[in-house]
């Protein structure tokens, strides 16, 4: 028995300690690499452009434009007024860009995807990297916390 414990046997079938480990380690890695490949398709999402967001009533189109572009501008984005009522919005993240337009009026204000670079976007089936939906989301929050100041 002495010399069972030293050579590493275990239990009633006296299995070899190491060989018990070796499985467990490689079920784990299975694991894990199984889990790795499942959760790959789950990088992109359909794209959530969001339309008719309210703007509180009173506020200027100069007010508006000034919320929407002070909002993108704190988040990293690069914003501009290209004409009365359109900003596109920019955003570079390593080597990643998305572009938006966010048209709005006195009422209400949209956020709608423009074009990208390196976000897995597919035209046909309307996906993209689902960072971008985040993105735009803390995009949205801050648009609407910029303007409930106003």
């Amino acid at each position: 028995m002495e010399n069972e414990i030293a050579l590493g046997m275990q239990g009633p079938n006296r299995v070899p300690a190491r060989r018990g480990l070796f499985n467990i380690r490689m079920l784990t890695l299975l694991v894990m690499a199984v889990s790795v490949i499942g959760l790959g398709g789950c990088r992109t999402s359909p794209i959530r452009d969001l339309d008719a967001r309210p703007i509180p009533p009173g506020a200027t189109p100069t007010q508006i434009s000034k919320a929407i572009q002070g909002a993108g501008n704190g988040l990293g984005w690069a914003m501009q007024e290209t004409r009365p009522g359109m900003i596109v919005g920019t955003i570079y993240l390593r080597d990643h860009m998305a572009k938006v337009e966010i048209p709005f009026s006195t009422s209400s204000y949209s956020i709608r995807y423009s074009a990208s670079t390196n976000l897995k976007f597919n035209e046909e089936k309307r996906t993209i990297h689902s960072n971008y939906n985040s993105w735009i989301a803390n995009l949205d929050n801050q648009i609407r916390a910029n303007l409930s100041m106003l």
